[in-house]
């Protein structure tokens, strides 16, 4: 659906317009159209393609989505893909804003998001000497406004990890931290997927070869790619600290689970020392000491708790039981 389209005059709006007088308005000197749809119909798309004569594959692209991050030139024409991260039900979901740009024209397509960029317009509006940068400096907005909604998700995977990390040594919590690790780790590698490609995009708006339409905008875009790094730089971090943690908690499975070895191996020990002296007194010869004795059945039990009350004690003190 069509959200809004707008015309803007050496940095300040002039109307909101209708699809069928844009090409009236782009011919006009220091003019641009700027575009927004969201989960766009073919025959929008298409009819945005006769307006801004866009490249076919590059509207098929947005049409179909699911694209990798990445920037394309089609003539004087870029064609820019970025991922909408949200957090859905505690999973880490991907919405995508694709983005065309010219002289004389901005068209963002969004799709499979929330997230709306009419703070974004606003922006640029109450700054005409940045819009009158022109289509460059509406694409740096809106790529500066996708980066900066990567910083919530970051600080929310963030504090999971510290609330993680404080249990791990609670016990029997073992099984219940890996889960939530791996699914840490999950989220964590579907912000990274939207991260990393993104970075190696800015890096083409700045130094060296830069789009024509992204010249005037340079040092903004610099800023985006610096932004971008940090995020980078700080998702590798947490997939480090992850995988340390799982080692970490592995080795307290280990433990646990020593633990335990320990204490049925000292039952083990006591009742086999019990079953031991049991069975001496248990064989059936005829001359066997105490055999008449009155209190030779008493002695024997003492004798078989004696023993398996002093190695209690022996693995008490070991620490064992």
């Amino acid at each position: 659906m069509l959200i809004n389209c707008v015309a803007y005059q050496d940095g300040r709006k002039l109307a909101d317009i209708a699809v069928e007088d844009i090409d009236r308005f782009i011919l006009q000197p220091g003019c641009f159209v700027w575009v927004a749809l969201r989960d766009a119909s073919d025959a929008e798309l298409r009819q945005m393609q006769r307006e801004f004569d866009l490249h076919e594959l590059a509207v098929e692209d947005a049409s179909h989505g699911h694209q990798r991050p990445k920037v394309e030139e089609y003539g004087n024409t870029l064609f820019v893909v970025m991922k909408l991260p949200e957090l859905r039900e505690g999973e880490l979901e991907n919405g995508e804003v694709a983005i065309f740009v010219g002289e004389n024209f901005v068209l963002s397509v969004r799709n499979n998001s929330q997230q709306g960029f009419l703070g974004v317009r606003e922006r640029c509006e109450r700054e005409p000497e940045h819009l009158r940068q022109g289509s460059g400096f509406v694409l740096y907005a809106l790529m500066d406004a996708v980066v900066d909604r990567y910083f919530p998700v970051l600080d929310e995977l963030e504090n999971e990890l510290e609330d993680i990390e404080s249990r791990i040594f609670e016990h029997g919590e073992a099984r219940a931290n890996i889960e939530r690790l791996y699914a840490l780790k999950r989220r964590a590698t579907v912000l990274r997927h939207a991260v990393a490609p993104l970075l190696e995009v800015a890096g083409k708006f700045h130094g060296g070869r830069v789009p024509a339409v992204c010249t005037r905008s340079q040092e903004y875009f610099r800023d985006v790619h610096d932004h971008l790094a940090r995020i980078n730089a700080a998702i590798d971090g947490i997939r480090d600290t992850i995988g340390t943690a799982i080692q970490v908690n592995l080795s307290m499975v280990t433990i646990e689970e020593s633990e335990t070895t320990k204490r049925l191996a000292a039952w083990a020990a006591i009742f086999a020392v019990s079953t031991a002296l049991a069975g001496i007194w248990g064989m059936n010869f005829e001359h066997m000491p105490e055999l008449k004795w009155a209190f030779g059945y008493p002695m024997a039990l003492t004798l078989i708790a004696s023993a398996a009350g002093i190695l209690f004690w022996r693995f008490r003190r070991a620490g064992w039981l």
